[in-house]
């Protein structure tokens, strides 16, 4: 991806001199993290989800600057690339908001290390990058962009940047009030429902990944051999199916969040070559 010498977004909150100190509790499993996850997004601090879920106590955390933190080169180039790829999302979405009468608002994204506290509630890095409707922030810890690479055997910068621009098609479909629908829709139905619905959110969300792509590449040329299969493979990466079978052997489709290694990349594919937002009707 040709990222290097562009212009970086001045929505940058960097934290990552402010250090967590935790006492007590103990780290859950995928499935803990995935409904804390869905606490945190419904404005519930995922620390009481996961106390209950685990019978261990509230873990404690404080935070404080750390005056010594310096950024390695690795690091700072990882904050300056994020940087830039906020910087396309703004200007595809400003674009797209345009065309429909509507402003776009710019949302700030927040850089922590290991832990942080956000609009809905407290996070751990362990969560991964994560939309904060309430104040309207996305936030990530660039050690996912590893844990991406060793973990998920997805590499590559354009991986990184899907995995950005998803959470920006979160605050689109905030600003569009399709995820107030989806919260409204997701009343009094049985988890197994709620949860469909909560994989249509998160598919449109990479569908709306797809369509930044194709904007951008349109406007920049920003795309090298691989970048697309990068993204594809990161999409593939993090689908439901293959999280659960690496974490317990076996699947569940009903306790599905954010849909299937196919599906995800059926609907980034389905916004890279469409480019509307129109594209994206899975809710």
């Amino acid at each position: 991806m040709k990222w290097r010498n562009r212009r970086t977004s001045s929505n940058i909150e960097d934290l990552r001199s402010t250090s967590g100190r935790k006492t007590g509790g103990k780290k859950g499993g995928i499935g803990i993290i995935a409904v804390a996850l869905i606490a945190m997004y419904f404005g519930v601090d995922p620390r009481i989800i996961m106390s209950l879920l685990d019978g261990t106590p509230m873990t404690q955390t404080s935070s404080q600057p750390d005056p010594n933190y310096k950024p390695t080169a690795e690091q700072q180039q990882l904050a300056e690339f994020t940087a830039v790829v906020l910087a396309d999302t703004e200007d595809t979405w400003q674009a797209l908001f345009q065309q429909m009468d509507r402003r776009y608002e710019d949302p700030k994204l927040v850089l922590f290390t290991d832990s942080v506290r956000s609009g809905c509630g407290h996070a751990e890095s362990a969560m991964g990058p994560f939309y904060c409707p309430s104040d309207k922030k996305i936030y990530i810890d660039l050690g996912f962009y590893k844990q991406l690479k060793d973990r998920h055997n997805a590499p590559g910068d354009f991986a990184q940047a899907y995995v950005i621009a998803h959470e920006v098609g979160h605050h689109v479909q905030n600003l569009l009030g399709i995820s107030r629908q989806v919260r409204q829709a997701q009343q009094g139905l049985s988890e197994a429902q709620a949860n469909a619905w909560s994989v249509k959110l998160e598919l449109q969300a990479d569908c709306f990944s797809g369509v930044w792509a194709h904007h951008t590449e349109q406007e920049k040329h920003i795309l090298e051999q691989g970048d697309i299969e990068e993204a594809l493979n990161a999409a593939s990466a993090i689908g439901d199916d293959r999280l659960q079978k690496e974490a317990r052997g076996y699947a569940s489709p009903e306790s599905f969040t954010h849909g299937t290694s196919q599906q995800r990349i059926y609907w980034f594919k389905k916004g890279f070559v469409d480019g509307t937002i129109e594209s994206c009707s899975t809710v």
